[in-house]
């Protein structure tokens, strides 16, 4: 039986997950806290611990898990930048799931956009009060319009496809072009010069935080709509929300958020939000804000849950190899040279 600690636990996780540990005699320890310095004591016993977004795996934290004999950090997710993967490395073996649904997260953006431009929100509001009037609605096609896509990863290019359908004009910037992709990829500056509509897809990493900030806000057109469903500190949010004021930026809509850690997941509807620059930015009339849901589909969760399992399965099996391993030694943290056919460490 692998111990597993399941920080972070919500109602829509267990089931999945639960299917799958009773199929490979994976016990979880189901835990409603997130993992930080003050709740890592809580894996003590455990062979493993699972993961979420705004947990906290910082080198003390890690530190702590391997003291308590915890050789595995499963994340249930693909972004890892809340684990120290480099103090991780030589201690604990950390994995991730690098693809469960980019329709879902595809979806969810394009679905935020046509929400922003047609004023669905709006008009929702609006008729459950039997007001019927268009006044304010008006929005425009994004038939024609120019979106500008950062990050072409899977995610990235199925928002692409979908932005085609629409017969929209598609320009690219990615660190890694995808070759023979048919995608035109230009400079920062150009998509940033030449974009109606621009859309976050990229991981964050310490040359992408606050990639969108004042000077970049600055090279853009006015009116520009700005998307964001991969990780909040890709965007200076202080720097947002100035742009938003000054009309230099005509719409937001983000499902996440830089200091989202305390506040998303969570009801916090009979609560007074201390985050004031959140609850401004939310106050915005051409502001969208989802709580990091991009994710949330039945086929999404299986995903998760099933590749999640069958990575601390793997790693068990396998004498510590595991395809999906985010290992720090390449340098290439998701593609190690050694092609999985070796343990990293």
């Amino acid at each position: 039986m692998i111990k597993t600690a399941f920080y972070d636990a919500k109602e829509y996780d267990r089931n999945s997950f639960e299917k799958y540990g009773h199929a490979y005699d994976i016990q979880f320890r189901f835990l409603e806290t997130k993992l930080n310095e003050d709740t890592v004591a809580l894996a003590k016993g455990c062979d493993a611990v699972c993961v979420f977004v705004n947990d906290n795996v910082n080198a003390k934290v890690i530190d702590s898990l391997y003291e308590m004999g915890v050789r595995l950090i499963a994340l249930r997710s693909a972004g890892y930048n809340n684990v120290d993967v480099k103090a991780a490395f030589g201690k604990i073996h950390v994995v991730h799931v690098p693809a469960y649904s980019p329709y879902a997260i595809a979806e969810h953006a394009m679905a935020l956009l046509l929400t922003s431009v047609r004023r669905i929100h709006k008009a929702y509001n609006r008729t459950r009060d039997f007001n019927f009037s268009l006044s304010g609605l008006t929005g425009f096609d994004l038939h024609g319009k120019t979106v500008g896509v950062i990050g072409t990863g899977r995610i990235g290019r199925i928002f692409i496809d979908i932005c085609r359908g629409f017969g929209m004009n598609v320009i690219a910037y990615d660190s890694f072009p995808a070759k023979d992709s048919g995608i035109e990829y230009v400079s920062l500056d150009e998509l940033f010069r030449r974009s109606d509509i621009i859309s976050l897809h990229c991981p964050l990493t310490d040359e992408t935080r606050h990639m969108i900030g004042t000077e970049a806000i600055g090279k853009m057109k006015k009116g520009v709509v700005i998307l964001n469903t991969s990780r909040g500190a890709l965007i200076d949010a202080e720097a947002l929300l100035e742009g938003i004021k000054t009309r230099k930026i005509g719409a937001a809509c983000l499902d996440v958020y830089e200091e989202e850690a305390d506040i998303f997941f969570e009801d916090r509807s009979g609560h007074i939000l201390n985050d004031d620059l959140l609850s401004r930015l939310i106050s915005m009339p051409n502001v969208i804000v989802t709580s990091h849901q991009a994710f949330l589909t039945e086929e999404a969760l299986n995903n998760i849950a099933e590749t999640t399992v069958n990575n601390i399965r793997s790693y068990y099996e396998n004498d510590g190899i595991c395809d999906n391993e985010l290992c720090y030694r390449c340098g290439n943290i998701e593609r190690c040279r050694k092609e999985r056919k070796e343990r990293c460490f």
